[in-house]
């Protein structure tokens, strides 16, 4: 890497910097004996104190820069805390709520405020404690999530990628939130089977006499319905190939198609296919290029597109549409059937598979060379 010819230590604007220049200088031969170390610490959450988890993995971080030190390298080990947004700001709801306030009663900018009084607070506890586990950081380079430099060098990054065509945006059904109000990836799920229903909807042909019947655990995501679909091998829905079934309340004609991702075996063997509701269904939509219709808000209210049930909440409009279809005959049975839900691990609120819009990085070129420096021995696992 090529250094700029007038270079100045003086003229560095942090010790960050610096750090980062002389670690450059090493790798330009200016020092070809000199061999370098570095850690970054996994910051920890400002949500609170530090537990026995956080003293393991820095005890164990702390043994492998003091022994890398013993053996002549030279040694950084970076420490900071992270911000953790969703789960600080969650913690601090909930002292709110002792309170008998929300953070609609504050405000955005007064709740900011408090957010971070509580990060000073569990700030200045978890650095003290750390020290007193007697880790041997570089304390001169902490830094926070949030600092503005280290912002900045995100934003930065982000942009750089984009511009090389490695970010795009595009649509993804995701873990929702309805409560937090935000995306969970899977390992923020907590997965748990309860006992729930099993509801057979009849569906009328169109401009015939017969209906199709199909099975599903969540009756109100049928506002959203835009097909119907079988499996190919699945001789009982032949004759309704390329038909179409008229959806109740609000009357969209749903195409009948078949589809290999179908389970003939799961209810009727006859899915309602609802793609903005539902990962497998998003799939299928994408295959048969069908319409998406989000039926809910991100507060899990019904939106318009959920016709006269626009303002009820999701469970509040189960209850009504199973009622209203019972009352025009078109509910054939309800089974009890154990149902594995997901609940964000925040707040314990069921989570709604949703439509949203989402940031992607193509890994593809990454991945490959990622791989390739794994297999040269470039990159070493510890254990192997």
């Amino acid at each position: 890497m090529e250094l700029p010819k007038k270079y100045n230590p003086k003229e560095v604007e942090s010790k960050w910097e610096k750090f980062w220049i002389e670690r450059n200088l090493y790798q330009a031969g200016k020092d070809k004996d000199k061999k370098t170390f570095v850690i970054m610490m996994p910051p920890p959450n400002v949500t609170g104190m530090l537990h026995m988890g956080h003293v393991l993995n820095n005890t164990l971080q702390d043994m492998y820069a003091r022994y890398k030190r013993m053996k002549g390298y030279d040694v950084l080990w970076l420490p900071g805390i992270d911000h953790a947004g969703i789960a600080t700001q969650n913690v601090v709801e909930k002292e709110l709520k002792k309170e008998g306030k929300s953070r609609f009663d504050l405000g955005r900018e007064k709740f900011v405020e408090r957010v971070y009084k509580w990060k000073e607070k569990y700030e200045d506890i978890i650095i003290s404690q750390l020290r007193r586990l007697g880790c041997s950081c570089d304390w001169t380079r902490y830094r926070f999530t949030m600092d503005e430099k280290l912002s900045k060098a995100v934003l930065t990054a982000f942009v750089k990628l984009y511009e090389k065509g490695s970010i795009y945006k595009g649509k993804y059904i995701v873990n929702w939130c309805p409560r937090c109000e935000t995306t969970l990836s899977d390992e923020e799920v907590e997965r748990e089977e309860i006992e729930g229903k099993l509801y057979y909807i009849k569906y009328k042909i169109e401009n015939e006499d017969e209906f199709i019947t199909v099975a599903t655990t969540r009756p109100e995501t049928m506002l959203g319905d835009t097909a119907v679909a079988y499996h190919p091998s699945d001789q009982r829905y032949k004759k309704f190939k390329g038909k179409y079934a008229i959806l109740p309340f609000i009357g969209r004609k749903l195409p009948i198609i078949e589809d290999e991702a179908v389970d003939p075996d799961f209810g009727t063997g006859a899915v309602k296919i609802t793609p903005s509701h539902d990962p497998a269904d998003f799939e299928i939509a994408k295959k048969h290029s069908l319409e998406f219709v989000t039926i809910m808000d991100t507060k899990g209210i019904i939106n318009e597109n959920g016709g006269e049930f626009k303002g009820l909440d999701r469970f509040e409009a189960r209850e009504i549409i199973v009622k209203k279809l019972k009352e025009m005959g078109q509910l054939d049975k309800i089974e009890d059937y154990k149902i594995n839900i997901g609940k964000c691990y925040r707040c314990d609120t069921i989570i709604e598979p949703y439509l949203s819009e989402q940031w992607f990085l193509k890994m593809k070129e990454m991945a490959k060379k990622a791989y390739e420096a794994g297999e040269k021995g470039e990159v070493k696992f510890h254990p192997s």
